[in-house]
């Protein structure tokens, strides 16, 4: 038996996301699959993140159990070889301790959401941005976003439907930066909630047209009414996941 750890990328437009379930492709089942008709192993796949369909992954960390040692370049040219035609690919491939965990070893998670602010509609990064036609006052959701950052109690900002067995959560960065037409926003922590970095998103967002929200109440009321939308999934991003034994 041997563990494997893997770094993948993936589209999320035509996925359920993540988690494996009958209702159509997600990234576990499609890499589950490619395993399968590599080695004949039917296997869980275990990712750093669960994220929701339409949420594309950059370097998202995941890994496996395999019956028979494998070369981990052997694995990933397999695994790549089934998921050609595929919105899943496989950019590393490497044997870890059997305490490795995707999931529960992740010590920090990194996300970024982009906006593009302009008057002009998407065409070259459909479904991979938050078109917002109206004009943005960037200094106001970067004062706002400032509010979000530290322990909170992020009620407001979660899904109704999130498992989350306590809504506390510590936000370490909440980054806001402009590229061109494009507004990006990062995020880090430790965990999330169920939709919080698009809850947060679309809050700032509305702060930014100019609407009358105010974090410090938004946190106080402990409603998900009391926050703004919740932004399209087209515009997030898992970035990559730290781990305690990730050198710099």
């Amino acid at each position: 038996m041997a563990r494997y750890k893997i770094n993948i990328e993936y589209d999320g437009t035509d996925l359920i996301g993540w988690q494996e379930n009958q209702q159509g492709p997600s990234v576990q089942s499609l890499l589950q699959d490619s395993i399968f008709k590599f080695c004949g192993e039917k296997v869980d796949v275990y990712g750093a993140g669960r994220t929701d369909a339409g949420v594309h992954a950059i370097n998202m960390v995941a890994h496996f159990d395999l019956e028979k040692d494998q070369n981990p370049e052997t694995v990933m040219r397999a695994m790549n070889f089934y998921l050609v035609n595929s919105p899943v690919a496989v950019l590393n491939c490497e044997k870890v301790d059997d305490d490795f965990h995707a999931r529960f070893s992740c010590v920090k998670r990194h996300y970024k959401y982009v906006v593009l602010n302009r008057s002009a509609p998407v065409v070259l990064n459909k479904n991979r941005v938050w078109w917002v036609p109206q004009k943005l006052d960037l200094e106001k959701m970067k004062l706002a976003a400032q509010k979000l950052i530290g322990q909170h109690d992020f009620t407001s900002f979660r899904s109704v439907q999130c498992q989350s067995k306590s809504p506390v959560k510590t936000l370490d960065e909440c980054k806001i930066t402009k590229n061109g037409d494009e507004i990006i926003f990062e995020f880090s922590a430790r965990s999330f909630l169920h939709h919080q970095v698009r809850n947060m998103v679309g809050t700032l967002v509305e702060i930014g047209m100019g609407k009358d929200l105010d974090i410090d109440k938004i946190f106080a009321a402990k409603n998900r009414s009391a926050a703004g939308v919740n932004s399209p999934a087209s515009g997030l991003f898992f970035v990559k996941a730290d781990y305690a034994t990730d050198v710099d």
